[in-house]
């Protein structure tokens, strides 16, 4: 086998520890999937700790319609139903703001494991 000739292209990378034991303190997984992020070229753009006692998660972003916006398609798929009618009632509320611009958003919702999960735009409008 030859070697590959693909060229190294770093990542924007954000880690997200989700632990109720864990606190900037002890996340000692974080800390190293981080290090090594950037021992490995790449850039850590984020990084988070969430408890794991959860109900309901937002997502903010990434629902506009240009081909980078990927937050739906990323996150249905770990639905274990869609809250029908959420994206309507949502472009609906937004009408009243900026018109048929509403279309532009895929808002959607949908309930994870026992968690419902939210993805909203990130405009104020």
């Amino acid at each position: 086998m030859g070697k590959s000739t693909a060229e190294f292209m770093p990542v924007n990378v954000a880690v997200l520890t989700v632990s109720d034991g864990r606190d900037a303190s002890n996340d000692t997984s974080g800390d190293y999937l981080r290090a090594a992020a950037r021992e490995a070229g790449h850039v850590v753009v984020d990084h988070a700790i969430v408890g794991e006692d959860v109900q309901v998660a937002i997502v903010n972003g990434g629902t506009g319609f240009n081909a980078k916006n990927v937050t739906p398609e990323a996150l249905q798929p770990l639905f274990d139903r869609e809250i029908e009618g959420f994206g309507e009632l949502f472009r609906m509320f937004s009408f009243e703001d900026i018109g048929g611009s509403t279309l532009q958003s895929r808002a959607v919702a949908g309930i994870a494991n026992g968690t419902l999960i939210f993805t909203l735009p990130d405009s104020m409008k």
